[in-house]
């Protein structure tokens, strides 16, 4: 088979997008829909969400600093609330997945750009979803938190580090990520990139990719 390796983003692939919550938020509050998609990617590489994903600002810093640039764009919205978005709904199926391919001797690799704040890698609101969280991150072999590692995506560093802890190359490995900016530079290393629009879309996309029975 040519491909032994698979490498997942975690929000908005192993569990739903957190777009979908900003969107509820957004509507809430009276702002245009998709404001936060759109301030995230106003200066992407050192905006609040880069700078926190890198864990140069702690929560006061982002909620200052995203303030700032929401009212830029002529919108009020609050940084803490906009956190609180972060941590989807694990997709049952997607887990399902993970354990097939670990039954089947894939190495599986996460690269998740994070923040430092919620409950461990997911950055759950509450322990029983953060215990989740952390049983579904321990079927991975490997695990790459922004947060942690001061190096976010879409860097292509991030990707090479992870080749490196699971000592493989490139072109063994697919890739699924949510945003498509995410997906380019792994595609550019030589990765199968997978862009996740939906769970069933991911599946089928990977059960082609690895010529597995779908369906």
């Amino acid at each position: 088979m040519k491909y032994d390796t698979v490498i997942f983003d975690f929000g908005g692939v192993i569990t739903s997008s957190p777009f979908d919550a900003f969107n509820r938020l957004e509507t809430q509050c009276g702002v245009p829909l998709h404001s936060v998609r759109k301030i995230n990617s106003t200066n992407p590489h050192d905006n609040a969400w880069a700078k926190f994903e890198r864990s140069e600002i702690d929560a006061a810093g982002f909620g200052e600093l995203f303030a700032e640039e929401a009212r830029a764009i002529g919108v009020d919205l609050d940084g803490g609330e906009v956190l609180a978005c972060l941590a989807g709904d694990i997709r049952p199926a997607m887990v399902t997945m993970l354990d097939t391919l670990k039954n089947n001797d894939f190495a599986l690799g996460c690269i998740t750009n994070n923040v430092p704040t919620g409950k461990g890698s997911g950055m759950a609101q509450n322990e029983e979803k953060a215990k989740a969280i952390a049983a579904i991150m321990a079927r991975f072999d490997h695990v790459i938190e922004s947060s942690k590692a001061g190096v976010r995506k879409p860097d292509p560093r991030i990707y090479q580090m992870m080749c490196e802890a699971l000592d493989v190359q490139p072109d063994q490995c697919i890739y699924l990520d949510d945003l498509g900016i995410n997906c380019k530079p792994a595609a550019q290393l030589g990765m199968a990139a997978i862009k996740v629009t939906s769970e069933e879309q991911a599946l089928k996309d990977l059960h082609d990719l690895l010529e597995m029975p779908w369906g």
